[in-house]
C-alpha cells in the first residue's frame, strides 16, 4: 500500500474525484491536474479567480480548490457563505446539475427554511438522503461551503478518495464529519 500523501497517488485521487462529480465534463480534471502537476502556472492562468479567495501563489490545497472552482464554473458546485438565507441555498441547489431528477423540496417543512445556514445545509442533506441522493461539503477550512451533489450510492466512494487525497469532506444531514 502506498503513501497516502505519496504525489502519485494524490493525483490519481484527484483525478478521480474530479471524473466522480463532473463525469462528463474532462475540463474540471484537467483544471485541477494542471493545480496539481505544476501550481506556479494554475495560479498564474487562474489569477482573476484566485484573487476572489485571496491566493496570489500557490498553497497546499490548490489541486482542492482548483477542484472546487472547475465545479462551480461548470454548475456543479454551490458555494454558500456561513450566513446565507434559505431561500438562497434552495434556489442554487436546485440550480445544480447534479440535482437529483426527484425534487427533495417537496419534503420540507415551513419551520425547516427559518434554520441558521449550517442547520438548513443538515436539513437539506437529509432531505437529499430520503431520496438517495447526497449533499457532501468539500471543505476548505473556510467560513464557506461550498457543496455539491452526487447519488448516496457513491458518498463512500467520494469520501474514500479525498481521504487518500488527503482533503476534507463533509456529508451533510449525517451528524458527522468525515475525512
Amino acid at each position: 500500500m502506498s503513501d497516502p500523501h505519496d504525489a502519485d497517488a494524490i493525483r490519481a485521487s484527484l483525478a478521480e474525484i474530479a471524473s466522480l462529480l463532473a463525469p462528463a465534463r474532462p475540463a474540471v480534471a484537467e483544471e485541477v491536474l494542471r493545480a496539481h502537476d505544476s501550481p506556479h502556472d494554475y495560479v498564474s492562468a487562474f489569477a482573476g479567480r484566485l484573487a476572489d479567495r485571496g491566493i496570489d501563489e500557490p498553497v497546499d490545497n490548490l489541486a482542492w480548490i482548483a477542484l472546487i472552482d472547475a465545479l462551480d464554473a461548470h454548475g456543479l458546485l454551490a458555494e454558500f457563505d456561513w450566513k446565507e438565507d434559505a431561500q438562497e441555498i434552495r434556489g442554487r441547489l436546485r440550480k445544480l446539475e447534479s440535482r437529483p431528477s426527484v425534487d427533495p423540496w417537496v419534503l420540507f417543512e415551513a419551520e425547516e427554511m427559518l434554520l441558521p445556514t449550517e442547520e438548513f445545509l443538515h436539513a437539506c442533506g437529509r432531505r437529499y438522503r430520503e431520496i438517495g441522493a447526497v449533499l457532501a461539503v468539500l471543505d476548505i477550512e473556510s467560513d464557506c461551503y461550498p457543496v455539491v451533489g452526487l447519488r448516496a450510492a457513491r458518498a463512500d466512494e467520494l469520501t474514500a478518495l479525498a481521504t487518500r487525497a488527503g482533503f476534507p469532506v463533509q456529508h451533510l444531514g449525517t451528524g458527522r464529519r468525515r475525512r
